[in-house]
């Protein structure tokens, strides 16, 4: 037995081909197959990534796995699936690597293939992600308004504890532009919608904002 239909469905496909002589079989395998393999890969990229999060320690297999993934997914026409695998290389480059050149093309491109696919989700952390790199460049304004579109689609998707993630990134630009009442506003929103969607770890970025930014 297996899990995953596309597997159920290679196999099927393997003795159409033995079996029953079908030349055509092996490539419609190999489709189902790669399709299986970049999820896989996506997946575990995005697990590696996590850990990341929590140790600090670097893993070369994070790129390696969501540079397969984006191949497997453009190979197999998926663009949606591309769109998500390209926006988490850039995550690498940026989160790990500290590298906004390598970063922000990555971001971009996966920005074209989310909005041409309708997948607002990867939309929204492309945005995101080019606004924290807009942030650190000093380009106050245009940060804003990639985080303001990033969270506007999270509202409409109910991604509560993105739009907390994302009000806090707005807090910090708010204080740097002096309009602190905006970021404690910010903040105690986002600490509302993390307390209430029980996003501890997105609580304890708001405690930690709260504290560098100087409020009480």
């Amino acid at each position: 037995m297996t899990a995953d239909p596309r597997l159920a469905q290679a196999e099927l496909l393997y003795e159409r081909a033995v079996f029953g002589g079908d030349s055509s079989a092996p490539a419609s395998a190999d489709q189902s197959l790669d399709a299986v393999e970049a999820d896989l890969a996506l997946a575990r990229g995005r697990v590696v990534h996590a850990r990341f999060l929590e140790e600090r320690a670097a893993d070369p297999r994070e790129l390696q796995l969501f540079e397969r993934a984006a191949e497997l997914y453009a190979r197999l026409g998926d663009i949606r699936g591309e769109g998500e695998a390209v926006f988490w290389i850039g995550a690498f480059h940026q989160v790990v690597r500290s590298d906004a050149e390598a970063a922000v093309p990555a971001f971009e491109r996966a920005l074209d293939l989310a909005t041409r696919a309708g997948d607002r989700l990867t939309t929204s952390y492309a945005l995101r992600h080019i606004g924290f790199a807009e942030h650190m460049a000093g380009r106050l304004d245009r940060a804003r308004g990639h985080l303001e579109e990033s969270t506007r689609l999270r509202r409409e998707l109910g991604f509560l504890p993105g739009v907390a993630a994302n009000l806090i990134g707005l807090a910090y630009l708010a204080a740097q532009q002096e309009r602190r009442d905006e970021a404690a506003a910010l903040l105690e929103e986002a600490t509302e919608l993390a307390r209430t969607t029980d996003s501890y770890g997105v609580l304890r970025w708001a405690t930690e904002a709260r504290k560098e930014i100087g409020l009480p």
